[in-house]
């Protein structure tokens, strides 16, 4: 398995099992991809993520869309 880049291991820090369950999929795609980021929108009731050719490879970023 590829290895993840400090800001994605850094961003998965503390956070719940069932929070890395749903990202790490689209942060393992991104990594073996390396051609985008990941935009991840994390509400009180969703957790989904996404590869986004607007984020440069190794960044994560949230929102509500």
């Amino acid at each position: 398995m590829n290895q993840l880049p400090a800001a994605y291991a850094e961003y998965l820090e503390g956070k719940s099992e069932g929070f890395v369950a749903a990202v790490l999929p689209v942060l393992l795609q991104s990594v073996a991809e390396k051609t985008h980021g990941v935009h991840v929108l994390n509400s009180p009731h969703l957790v989904q993520a996404h590869t986004d050719d607007t984020i440069p490879f190794g960044e994560i970023r949230e929102g509500i869309d």
